[in-house]
């Protein structure tokens, strides 16, 4: 066996216990929820014969052990149960939505890396100059400004005041997508470059003053080659962890820009759903979402070895 299978597969069994805490929390989330689910679910004014209807619909009559066992074959098949407002497969609605959540995170992401990388580059190379200066006031601007802030000013000037841009939904046809995709996409996007211009900066400050930099330019190597393809190669770790993560903070942000742009993704379902007490739903989507995050960091982790070739024993 290869040393890079071997390593594939040992992070893939590293991961399987956290996909096990992970179905197992979204499988507690109904048990804890003050009160009785069921009568939640069917208002205070159901009657004992449609309560006991429904506990058994769910299940809720078995034992915990049987409904945790239940619970996890449904998984395993891709059955995560019914809506109960929707009247519709828990599975269904959620591949019905997630690619449009998994479009808008990975167009955030790519804005967000667009910006930061070539950013974080140039305020290395002028380290305490003004342009160096220049980009830390305006991350620290884009820290601390939040979503909920950064879409309706989008909204207002880029869809109200010069009507470039369309207010809300997704459109019709890949042209009407893309068009729709850009400001729920810029407001995410806007907010994660911040984050990894610092990260690039202070990555690549520190390869900069690395022995190996100067026996490069001491080659004669142009300082573009130097900095590309030496440097930053090098600084790209830190900066692929912090993307990693990003993803899922990404998809938590997502929810709230699906629901100021009306996006019809993962994020405004699980709202929804909360709203109508659909219990069913908030675990699939909670799940989903759950799940994403932890492929992402497998992924993040099998990177790794791409960016840099130390990792690769």
């Amino acid at each position: 066996m290869s040393v890079a299978l071997r390593n594939i597969l040992k992070r893939v069994a590293m991961a399987l216990p956290v996909l096990w805490v992970v179905v197992t929390m979204v499988f507690l989330l109904i048990h804890l929820v003050p009160g009785n689910p069921i009568v939640q679910m069917l208002g205070e004014g159901a009657t004992a014969a449609d309560i006991s209807k429904l506990r058994h619909s769910y299940g809720f009559d078995q034992s915990l052990g049987a409904q945790y066992m239940h619970y996890w074959h449904g998984v395993v098949r891709g059955d995560l149960g019914q809506s109960l407002r929707l009247h519709d497969s828990v599975t269904h609605l959620i591949l019905e939505r997630y690619q449009y959540t998994l479009a808008l995170t990975v167009a955030a992401m790519l804005i967000g890396a667009a910006l930061a990388i070539p950013a974080g580059v140039w305020s290395a190379r002028r380290r305490n100059r003004w342009p160096d200066r220049t980009l830390g006031v305006v991350s620290l601007v884009g820290l601390s400004f939040p979503n909920f802030a950064l879409g309706p000013i989008l909204i207002v000037v880029f869809a109200i005041a010069l009507g470039w841009l369309p207010v809300s939904g997704a459109g019709v046809g890949a042209e009407d997508f893309l068009l729709h995709l850009i400001l729920p996409a810029v407001t995410l996007g806007l907010g994660m470059a911040a984050i990894l211009t610092r990260m690039v900066r202070t990555s690549m400050m520190e390869e900069l003053g690395q022995d190996y930099i100067r026996t490069a330019r001491a080659k004669g190597l142009s300082e573009r080659r130097v900095v590309y393809r030496h440097a930053l190669r090098n600084a790209l770790n830190p900066v692929l962890t912090v993307l990693g993560l990003q993803f899922g903070s990404l998809l938590a942000g997502a929810i709230v820009t699906e629901t100021i742009f009306s996006w019809p993704g993962l994020g405004r379902l699980t709202l929804s759903a909360i709203s109508n007490r659909d219990y069913a739903l908030v675990q699939g989507c909670i799940l989903a979402i759950g799940l994403t995050y932890v492929a992402v960091n497998l992924l993040t982790d099998s990177v790794y070895a791409l960016a840099d070739p130390r990792m690769r024993s």
